[in-house]
């Protein structure tokens, strides 16, 4: 928005879009940032389900929604358990995925630009699987399979890579992985240009972990 937008905008609108931001920040300030050793660590499997594992899932999930997020893993709380969230569209019910793993993917895969609230302001190619199918809990601890395709497949698969040390750095081209190590260092924003990606390609076929 221009200086001049901002004039002429609604002083109820400004308000709801600065509480919203407000939210936002007090929601990130939770989550675990690029440099701290968490983020490297694997998460082990929950054992116990009850009270304390519900609650921590709600905390989770208002986290992910005030911070304007898809998905959440409990490593970017701090927290090593392997417990994520997720909700792909506003329409959708938020849903908790605890002991996930990947029991398929498809061999069609597909590039998009993924971002991360661990990762401030930084976005990334990443390719993936497009269709994969999920087990794991619930968080009553009833046996769950998901089914997913697209933007959701995706998401489940980021947030598990959390759960498992792996970041989007590490699934990246090594220009753009440089490039934004640069950014992050620096705390500036970092988004790759779109030609970077074709030179690079190949060095998505398999995930680095010496971030």
């Amino acid at each position: 928005m221009s200086d001049e937008q901002a004039v002429d905008a609604d002083p109820n609108e400004q308000e709801l879009h600065q509480k919203l931001f407000e939210r936002r920040e007090a929601a990130l300030a939770n989550v675990v940032k690029f440099g701290d050793p968490v983020l490297k660590s694997c998460a082990s499997p929950v054992h116990e389900f009850g009270p304390e594992l519900r609650d921590e899932v709600e905390r989770m999930i208002h986290i992910m929604q005030d911070g304007m997020g898809v998905g959440l893993a409990a490593t970017q709380l701090g927290v090593l358990r392997r417990v994520l969230v997720f909700q792909v569209g506003s329409d959708n019910e938020p849903t908790a995925l605890v002991n996930p793993k990947i029991e398929w993917v498809s061999d069609e895969l597909t590039i998009a630009e993924e971002g991360c609230l661990s990762l401030p302001r930084v976005t990334m190619d990443v390719e993936r699987p497009l269709h994969a199918r999920f087990t794991g809990r619930d968080v009553d601890g009833e046996p769950v399979t998901i089914e997913a395709s697209g933007l959701e497949a995706r998401v489940l698969q980021h947030e598990i890579d959390h759960l498992d040390g792996v970041l989007i750095l590490d699934r990246t081209p090594r220009q753009q992985r440089k490039a934004a190590l640069r950014a992050l260092r620096a705390g500036e924003s970092y988004h790759p240009p779109a030609e970077d990606f074709d030179d690079h390609v190949e060095e998505l076929r398999e995930p680095r972990t010496d971030a």
